[in-house]
């Protein structure tokens, strides 16, 4: 299964979660300090609240989570097939799970990352360096760690 993400920053964890499960009918699959996402089914979305992230409603980042690494491995080659720049990471404690992913930014630089779920993780998330000329991806909970 496939699903489009989007990671919005919120002012207001506690109301935005409040807002997003009335208005998607269904309340967080994960929630942790300063975060929270919901596995909507209808429509299929992964919707990721980040508190205390840059602008409060901007966007953090988008993605799609997919069913496996080979999932990932395959975007990532398609990706670098047609020329666009990419950041890979494997096995990465990230929005409270472990993920493999790769990170692709738009024209505008809006990031975007193509990720599976290898486990869940109760630990914070880890600081990582990424490079190649991607922007900074603010991601991961409030206290930003993510790619510099």
């Amino acid at each position: 299964m496939s699903r489009v993400q989007l990671a919005l920053n919120v002012s207001d964890l506690d109301r935005a979660v409040d807002f997003y499960s009335k208005l998607f009918r269904t309340p967080p699959a994960k929630l942790r300090p300063g975060y929270a996402n919901f596995a909507i089914a209808e429509p299929p979305l992964k919707l990721v609240l980040i508190a205390g992230g840059e602008s409060p409603g901007s966007l953090n980042h988008l993605g799609v989570e997919v069913g496996s690494t080979q999932q990932v491995a395959a975007s990532r080659a398609h990706l670098e097939r047609v020329g666009l720049a990419t950041l890979v990471e494997e096995g990465v404690n990230c929005c409270y799970a472990r993920q493999d992913k790769v990170w692709v930014d738009d024209p505008d630089g809006a990031p975007w990352e193509i990720y599976t779920v290898l486990a869940d993780a109760e630990a914070p998330p880890e600081g990582t360096t990424g490079g190649d000329g991607l922007r900074s991806h603010l991601v991961c909970g409030p206290d930003g760690a993510g790619l510099e």
